[in-house]
């Protein structure tokens, strides 16, 4: 994904607010964007700045694929348009590891997506984690673990 000058200009200003600067800071963030299609990015990306969305699941065996870190409490992303562009800053409050059965409703709130149901989170999530699992010829179960990131817009 290329980076638009929004999001540079967004950590910068962010920085600036809490008295810091992209010389002296020690904080670090990651840039991203929700989904794999335009649409869902994009309203994801709305969603999250409005505060209704403040969290996020993920399968965890796709770390180890990818030979990425899990994610931390503490950690900053911004949160980006389809295009790139920043929409707002996020912090991470909480990092949950668990089953994918075990998600329960107040999680499935928490995600802020459609109705905020479980039942919604759950069709929603299975539909996503089948596909994104097929493409790498592995199999979803409910056994699966997930990594659930619980977060607060800190800046828009």
């Amino acid at each position: 994904m290329v980076k638009d000058k929004s999001v540079k200009d967004m950590w910068e200003k962010y920085l600036i607010s809490i008295g810091e600067n992209i010389i002296n800071t020690n904080k670090k963030y990651t840039a991203w964007y929700f989904c794999a299609d335009e649409e869902s990015a994009n309203n994801l990306a709305d969603l999250t700045r409005e505060g209704i969305k403040r969290g996020t699941t993920s399968l965890y065996d796709l770390y180890k694929l990818e030979n990425e870190e899990l994610p931390e409490v503490g950690e900053y992303a911004i949160i980006t348009d389809w295009d790139g562009v920043a929409k707002c800053l996020i912090r991470n409050k909480k990092v949950t590891i668990l089953p994918f059965k075990d998600v329960g409703k107040e999680l499935a709130a928490i995600e802020g997506e459609g109705d905020k149901s479980l039942n919604y989170w759950r069709k929603v999530h299975i539909d996503f984690f089948t596909r994104e699992l097929k493409n790498l010829e592995m199999e979803f179960t409910e056994d699966r673990m997930v990594v659930f990131e619980e977060f607060e817009v800190v800046y828009k």
